[in-house]
């Protein structure tokens, strides 16, 4: 079981005289979903990137799985977290999908009958076996997402860190990932680490974690964060469907439970009023 423990962290970049992120304490639970909201330039992919070790603390500490975050550490670390992008298009360096997926794999130099064996479970995992030898550019945006995936899941990571990883995503595509990777964590206990906007991504998350001025203002179950509509609103999230048809409802008289609801919850409860 793999968590996450960040202790008074501070990030500065070079060109900057402030902190993009200060005092941040933060648990990343194991086999948990947490997504990260916040403004643009709130520090969220920042924050994302010094988990992985892509940058360095300006000061305090990052433990993955009780290992230090930092450059002695890193080969350790990236066993344990798998990273992917906003734009599946950066990841991408072979001339097929195979090829691709083979790319972490090679770099830890598996035994070549093991790697196709790892490649062909990878792909079979996202649902991309019959593109194997297919070229990336061939694909759609969802379908290089999902090979994006497939790379990151032939090395077995724990923890998987998706950076805004659906929002080039048209809505079938973002919903078919999204629904693709709570199969995985089910499946194969990982813990999901996602950046995201958006209010359906968000909804799945076991916890998440507010960042504003450069500091973790709130952090919490769904339930409790999404309703927050003036918090929300001021990190430019805006506020679910459901927390609006709530609203309508209650304008008009009808009674509905002082509690959070997701649009899939909220139209259960909706039909069980009408029988």
């Amino acid at each position: 079981m793999t968590g996450i423990k960040i202790r008074k962290l501070v990030f500065t970049y070079p060109d900057s005289k402030y902190p993009v992120l200060k005092n941040i304490n933060l648990d990343f639970e194991p086999v948990s979903w947490t997504a990260i909201i916040g403004h643009n330039g709130s520090g969220k992919s920042t924050l994302a990137r010094l988990i992985d070790g892509l940058l360095s603390p300006t000061a305090g500490s990052i433990e993955v799985d009780e290992i230090q975050v930092n450059e002695s550490s890193l080969s350790k670390i990236h066993q344990h977290i798998g990273f992917v992008f906003q734009n599946p298009e950066n990841q991408f360096v072979g001339a097929t999908v195979a090829d691709d997926v083979a790319f972490g794999l090679e770099n830890r130099q598996v035994d070549r009958n093991k790697m196709e064996e790892k490649i062909d479970k990878a792909l079979k995992m996202v649902g991309m076996s019959d593109y194997k030898n297919t070229a990336p550019i061939n694909l759609s945006g969802g379908q290089k997402q999902r090979v994006a995936l497939a790379g990151i899941l032939a090395l077995m990571p724990k923890i998987i860190i998706l950076d805004e990883a659906t929002s080039m995503l048209d809505p079938l595509a973002r919903q078919e990932i999204l629904a693709l990777l709570q199969k995985l964590k089910k499946e194969y206990n990982l813990s999901i680490i996602s950046i995201t906007h958006d209010l359906k991504e968000i909804e799945l998350a076991d916890k998440i974690v507010v960042l504003n001025d450069s500091q973790v203002v709130k952090q919490g179950a769904p339930s409790e964060i999404l309703k927050d509509k003036e918090l929300l609103l001021e990190i430019g999230v805006g506020i679910p469907a459901s927390q609006q048809l709530q609203k309508l409802l209650v304008e008009r008289g009808i009674n509905v439970p002082n509690r959070y609801l997701n649009l899939e919850e909220l139209k259960n409860w909706l039909k069980q009023q009408l029988q």
